[in-house]
Protein backbone atom coordinates (compact mmCIF):
# COMPACT_ATOMS: atom_id res chain seq x y z
CA UNK A 1 0.00 0.00 0.00
CA UNK A 2 1.53 3.27 -1.18
CA UNK A 3 0.32 6.10 1.09
CA UNK A 4 1.56 9.66 1.10
CA UNK A 5 3.29 10.62 4.39
CA UNK A 6 0.38 12.73 5.74
CA UNK A 7 -2.19 10.16 4.65
CA UNK A 8 -0.20 7.44 6.39
CA UNK A 9 -0.01 9.48 9.61
CA UNK A 10 -3.76 10.11 9.52
CA UNK A 11 -4.43 6.42 9.02
CA UNK A 12 -2.24 5.51 12.00
CA UNK A 13 -3.94 8.07 14.21
CA UNK A 14 -7.41 6.88 13.23
CA UNK A 15 -6.39 3.31 13.81
CA UNK A 16 -5.16 4.14 17.29
CA UNK A 17 -8.33 6.00 18.32
CA UNK A 18 -10.76 4.06 20.52
CA UNK A 19 -13.76 3.00 18.47
CA UNK A 20 -16.16 4.59 20.97
CA UNK A 21 -14.49 7.94 20.33
CA UNK A 22 -15.45 7.65 16.68
CA UNK A 23 -19.13 7.14 17.50
CA UNK A 24 -21.43 9.99 16.65
CA UNK A 25 -20.79 12.16 19.69
CA UNK A 26 -22.86 14.94 18.15
CA UNK A 27 -25.91 12.69 17.85
CA UNK A 28 -25.51 11.52 21.44
CA UNK A 29 -25.34 15.14 22.55
CA UNK A 30 -28.42 15.95 20.48
CA UNK A 31 -30.29 13.05 22.12
CA UNK A 32 -29.38 14.41 25.55
CA UNK A 33 -30.60 17.89 24.56
CA UNK A 34 -33.87 16.52 23.17
CA UNK A 35 -34.55 14.60 26.37
CA UNK A 36 -33.92 17.62 28.58
CA UNK A 37 -36.04 19.91 26.40
CA UNK A 38 -38.99 17.56 25.92
CA UNK A 39 -39.15 16.02 29.40
CA UNK A 40 -38.90 19.03 31.65
CA UNK A 41 -42.34 18.42 33.13
CA UNK A 42 -43.80 21.77 32.02
CA UNK A 43 -47.29 22.44 30.75
CA UNK A 44 -46.20 21.72 27.17
CA UNK A 45 -43.80 18.84 27.77
CA UNK A 46 -43.76 15.09 28.38
CA UNK A 47 -45.12 14.32 31.88
CA UNK A 48 -42.26 13.27 34.14
CA UNK A 49 -44.51 10.73 35.90
CA UNK A 50 -44.92 8.82 32.63
CA UNK A 51 -41.16 8.64 32.08
CA UNK A 52 -40.70 7.38 35.64
CA UNK A 53 -43.17 4.57 34.86
CA UNK A 54 -41.59 3.77 31.48
CA UNK A 55 -39.78 0.49 30.88
CA UNK A 56 -37.79 1.77 27.88
CA UNK A 57 -37.24 5.07 26.10
CA UNK A 58 -36.32 5.90 22.49
CA UNK A 59 -34.86 9.29 21.55
CA UNK A 60 -34.43 10.20 17.88
CA UNK A 61 -33.16 13.75 17.31
CA UNK A 62 -33.86 15.41 13.97
CA UNK A 63 -36.06 12.97 12.04
CA UNK A 64 -35.89 14.18 8.43
CA UNK A 65 -38.08 13.77 5.39
CA UNK A 66 -36.65 11.10 3.15
CA UNK A 67 -35.35 12.21 -0.22
CA UNK A 68 -37.23 9.43 -1.97
CA UNK A 69 -40.93 8.79 -1.53
CA UNK A 70 -43.83 10.86 -0.29
CA UNK A 71 -44.14 11.17 3.47
CA UNK A 72 -41.10 8.99 4.08
CA UNK A 73 -38.94 9.72 7.11
CA UNK A 74 -35.44 8.87 8.26
CA UNK A 75 -33.72 9.32 11.59
CA UNK A 76 -31.09 7.77 13.87
CA UNK A 77 -31.09 7.78 17.65
CA UNK A 78 -30.84 5.67 20.80
CA UNK A 79 -32.86 3.49 23.13
CA UNK A 80 -32.39 2.53 26.78
CA UNK A 81 -34.36 0.23 29.10
CA UNK A 82 -34.68 -0.18 32.85
CA UNK A 83 -32.29 -2.62 34.46
CA UNK A 84 -33.24 -4.76 37.45
CA UNK A 85 -32.06 -2.00 39.76
CA UNK A 86 -34.39 0.51 38.12
CA UNK A 87 -31.47 2.38 36.54
CA UNK A 88 -31.31 2.97 32.80
CA UNK A 89 -29.20 0.66 30.64
CA UNK A 90 -26.43 1.65 28.26
CA UNK A 91 -27.82 3.03 24.98
CA UNK A 92 -28.42 0.99 21.86
CA UNK A 93 -28.64 2.48 18.37
CA UNK A 94 -31.97 2.67 16.50
CA UNK A 95 -33.12 3.82 13.08
CA UNK A 96 -36.54 5.18 12.10
CA UNK A 97 -37.41 4.67 8.45
CA UNK A 98 -40.47 5.22 6.27
CA UNK A 99 -43.98 6.00 7.40
CA UNK A 100 -44.87 9.44 8.70
CA UNK A 101 -44.08 11.19 11.96
CA UNK A 102 -47.66 12.45 11.89
CA UNK A 103 -46.78 15.96 13.07
CA UNK A 104 -44.62 18.27 11.02
CA UNK A 105 -44.16 21.95 10.41
CA UNK A 106 -43.20 22.44 6.79
CA UNK A 107 -39.99 20.64 5.93
CA UNK A 108 -38.35 21.04 9.33
CA UNK A 109 -36.60 18.30 11.22
CA UNK A 110 -38.65 16.79 14.02
CA UNK A 111 -37.33 15.39 17.31
CA UNK A 112 -39.11 12.23 18.46
CA UNK A 113 -39.31 10.59 21.89
CA UNK A 114 -41.08 7.28 22.54
CA UNK A 115 -41.58 5.48 25.83
CA UNK A 116 -42.47 1.81 26.29
CA UNK A 117 -45.02 1.12 28.99
CA UNK A 118 -45.27 -2.69 29.20
CA UNK A 119 -43.53 -6.02 28.58
CA UNK A 120 -45.15 -6.50 25.17
CA UNK A 121 -43.73 -3.17 24.04
CA UNK A 122 -40.28 -4.17 25.30
CA UNK A 123 -40.36 -7.34 23.22
CA UNK A 124 -41.28 -5.32 20.14
CA UNK A 125 -38.57 -2.77 20.76
CA UNK A 126 -35.87 -5.40 21.31
CA UNK A 127 -36.69 -7.24 18.10
CA UNK A 128 -34.40 -6.52 15.19
CA UNK A 129 -37.19 -4.69 13.33
CA UNK A 130 -40.87 -3.82 13.70
CA UNK A 131 -43.43 -1.62 11.98
CA UNK A 132 -45.56 0.76 14.03
CA UNK A 133 -49.25 0.20 13.50
CA UNK A 134 -48.77 -3.28 12.06
CA UNK A 135 -46.56 -4.95 14.67
CA UNK A 136 -46.93 -2.58 17.63
CA UNK A 137 -49.46 -0.02 18.84
CA UNK A 138 -48.10 3.46 19.44
CA UNK A 139 -50.41 6.19 20.77
CA UNK A 140 -49.90 9.93 20.79
CA UNK A 141 -48.58 10.79 24.23
CA UNK A 142 -50.38 13.27 26.50
CA UNK A 143 -48.83 16.67 27.14
CA UNK A 144 -48.35 18.61 30.38
CA UNK A 145 -48.15 18.17 34.14
CA UNK A 146 -51.73 17.00 34.57
CA UNK A 147 -51.73 14.67 31.57
CA UNK A 148 -50.27 11.73 33.50
CA UNK A 149 -53.70 11.39 35.12
CA UNK A 150 -54.99 10.27 31.71
CA UNK A 151 -54.30 6.58 32.28
CA UNK A 152 -56.24 5.24 29.30
CA UNK A 153 -53.47 5.64 26.66
CA UNK A 154 -50.84 4.18 28.99
CA UNK A 155 -52.97 1.12 29.73
CA UNK A 156 -53.75 0.24 26.11
CA UNK A 157 -50.77 1.30 24.01
CA UNK A 158 -47.49 -0.55 23.95
CA UNK A 159 -45.71 2.75 23.36
CA UNK A 160 -46.39 6.48 23.61
CA UNK A 161 -44.77 9.02 21.29
CA UNK A 162 -44.14 12.77 21.15
CA UNK A 163 -42.62 15.19 18.65
CA UNK A 164 -40.89 18.56 18.91
CA UNK A 165 -40.34 20.93 15.99
CA UNK A 166 -39.70 24.69 16.08
CA UNK A 167 -40.58 24.88 19.75
CA UNK A 168 -43.95 23.13 19.37
CA UNK A 169 -44.67 19.88 21.23
CA UNK A 170 -47.31 17.33 20.23
CA UNK A 171 -48.23 13.68 20.61
CA UNK A 172 -47.72 11.64 17.45
CA UNK A 173 -48.78 8.21 16.18
CA UNK A 174 -45.85 7.41 13.83
CA UNK A 175 -48.06 5.13 11.74
CA UNK A 176 -46.22 2.96 9.22
CA UNK A 177 -42.74 3.87 10.40
CA UNK A 178 -40.24 1.05 10.88
CA UNK A 179 -37.86 0.90 13.82
CA UNK A 180 -34.76 -1.25 13.48
CA UNK A 181 -31.48 -1.77 15.27
CA UNK A 182 -28.64 0.48 14.15
CA UNK A 183 -25.92 -2.15 13.99
CA UNK A 184 -23.33 0.28 12.64
CA UNK A 185 -23.81 2.64 15.58
CA UNK A 186 -23.62 -0.18 18.12
CA UNK A 187 -20.39 -1.43 16.58
CA UNK A 188 -18.98 2.09 16.68
CA UNK A 189 -20.05 2.65 20.30
CA UNK A 190 -18.91 -0.67 21.74
CA UNK A 191 -16.14 -1.79 19.40
CA UNK A 192 -17.92 -5.01 18.47
CA UNK A 193 -21.21 -6.26 17.08
CA UNK A 194 -23.91 -6.18 19.77
CA UNK A 195 -27.68 -6.38 19.45
CA UNK A 196 -29.82 -3.97 21.42
CA UNK A 197 -31.11 -6.89 23.48
CA UNK A 198 -27.54 -7.80 24.42
CA UNK A 199 -26.83 -4.19 25.38
CA UNK A 200 -29.87 -3.51 27.55
CA UNK A 201 -30.16 -6.99 29.05
CA UNK A 202 -26.48 -7.83 29.43
CA UNK A 203 -25.27 -5.19 31.90
CA UNK A 204 -23.09 -3.62 29.20
CA UNK A 205 -21.23 -0.55 30.44
CA UNK A 206 -21.98 2.69 28.62
CA UNK A 207 -18.93 4.17 26.83
CA UNK A 208 -17.60 7.51 28.01
CA UNK A 209 -19.05 9.31 24.99
CA UNK A 210 -22.55 8.30 26.14
CA UNK A 211 -22.10 9.35 29.80
CA UNK A 212 -23.84 12.77 29.41
CA UNK A 213 -26.93 11.08 27.97
CA UNK A 214 -26.88 8.55 30.79
CA UNK A 215 -26.65 11.38 33.32
CA UNK A 216 -29.73 13.00 31.79
CA UNK A 217 -31.64 9.72 31.91
CA UNK A 218 -30.66 9.17 35.54
CA UNK A 219 -32.78 12.18 36.52
CA UNK A 220 -35.84 10.06 35.76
Amino acid sequence: MNLKPMTWVAAVVMGAMPLAARADADRLKDAETVLMEMAGGGDQQIPIDLIKKAQCIVIVPGVKKAAIGIGGQYGRGYMSCREGTGQWSAPGGVRVEGGSVGFQIGGSETDVVMIVMNDKGIDRLLSSKFTIGADATVAAGPIGRQASAQTDPTMRAEMLAWSHARGVFAGIALQGATLREDNDENRSLYGKALTNREIVKGNVQAPDVAKPLMAALSKY
